[in-house]
């Protein structure tokens, strides 16, 4: 089984009012392009450079410039960062140009001075809490209101009160559009959660299929090459006493030995491609090649069991087979798969071996493969020397799968 691994992605977005990580590439907010604000900021001022009227360097047209430069700070100001020091002076700098613009209404004659005002408004509602964005726009409606209703100049252009009134009304646009870019990143905040979570899982995911790759490794070379390894000592021990049938024999199980770890190679083949294995007929055919004939006994309403039970229920009895071949030679071996309502059980026992044990120690892995291969199923196993019965001083294996 191949588990391919995601592609990191860019940090997530910071949350509101927060700058974003350094090197980290903001996520674009549907329906907020930048270059558009840009542009419809500059059209505003570029018009109001246009139309605006007096504008100078002396008396009332050097007030109406000075407002005028005011009001397209303030919207310019829209293109700051939205970082904990701007939003800090958000408010401070929102209120001066709401004021500047009503001020330029006010005493400009001509133009469209109110256009400053209902871009404020709407970047007000976009950028500040909705109970500052509420006061503020309400402070700019009044404001415009008011300028226009007083008609403060002389031969100024006649303007409806009611547009003052209006000018807050963006307002509303902003705070939906802020609402939006939150939700928005919510969104790709929890995305980008769920993603990591599934690197980690896929992550975790290899290092157990790497754990079961190195068990059946262990299974299939280890006890292989060990078993290979006795015969060809054997061998080598015998051909200084001059008996060349034992030498022809020990050589022979080598060969022997060869062709099942052929055979057990192609089980871990089976095996790690999940391809499902027969239980019983694997496990007869496992016995008989380890030299015990009718030494299965089947309990219970033979039944098809998952993959995964399968192939550790047959590496469990791979082991156990191969331990009492090495530890206990020539001992009789008694194998009992049980088949019951809510479990299935695997018993091996072996008796004490006739034969001399060829000096060697195992890896020690063998036991704790079993342990790993049942934990993984939620079952239980349980193996050590045999204390009493016909069977005494041998050893026993047994492994109990739920389900």
């Amino acid at each position: 089984m191949q588990y391919v691994l995601p592609m990191p992605t860019t940090e997530s977005a910071p949350p509101p009012g927060k700058a974003p990580p350094r090197g980290a590439v903001p996520h674009p907010v549907p329906g907020q392009d930048p270059w558009v604000r840009w542009a419809l900021t500059l059209a505003v001022i570029v018009v109001g450079v246009v139309t605006i009227r007096p504008m100078g360097f002396s008396g009332r047209g050097l007030a109406v410039a000075a407002l005028f430069v005011v009001s397209s700070a303030a919207l310019l100001a829209r293109g700051l960062p939205e970082n904990a020091a701007t939003q800090r002076f958000a408010p401070v700098w929102l209120s001066g140009g709401v004021i500047a613009a009503a001020a330029l209404i006010g005493v400009s004659s001509s133009g469209t001075g109110y256009l400053f005002a209902f871009f404020l408004a709407g970047h007000i509602g976009y950028r500040l809490s909705t109970g500052w964005a509420l006061s503020l726009a309400s402070l700019c409606s009044v404001l415009c209101a008011g300028v226009m209703y007083l008609d403060l100049v002389p031969g100024q252009q006649s303007l409806p009160w009611a547009l003052g009134l209006a000018t807050g009304a963006p307002v509303l646009i902003g705070i939906v559009n802020r609402s939006q870019r939150q939700a928005v990143r919510a969104a790709i905040a929890a995305s980008e959660s769920a993603e990591r979570a599934a690197r980690a899982e896929a992550r975790t995911a290899v290092l157990t299929e790497r754990g079961r790759i190195a068990r059946d490794v262990h299974d299939v070379l280890a006890h292989s090459l060990a078993g290979i390894n006795m015969q060809l000592e054997l061998a080598d021990a015998l051909i200084d006493t001059g008996d060349l049938e034992k030498v022809r024999e020990a050589n022979a199980k080598a060969h022997a030995l060869v062709k099942e770890s052929l055979k057990q190679a192609q089980w871990t083949v089976h095996t790690l491609r999940e391809d499902a294995l027969p239980l019983v007929e694997s496990l007869i055919s496992m016995v008989e090649s380890s030299g015990h004939h009718d030494a299965l006994t089947l309990t219970g309403t033979v039944r098809e069991l998952p993959a995964q039970v399968t192939q550790n229920l047959l590496r469990i009895a791979q082991e156990a087979l191969t331990n009492a071949a090495r530890h206990a030679p020539g001992g009789e071996v008694g194998v009992e798969l049980t088949f019951a309502a809510a479990s299935t059980t695997l018993k091996i026992r072996n008796r004490p071996g006739t034969r001399k044990v060829t000096a060697g120690l195992g890896s020690g892995m063998g036991l704790i493969g079993m342990r790993e291969r049942v934990a993984l199923l939620d079952g239980t196993v349980t193996a050590g020397p045999v204390t009493e019965g016909p069977d005494r001083g041998g050893w026993h294996v047994e492994a109990v799968i739920p389900g």
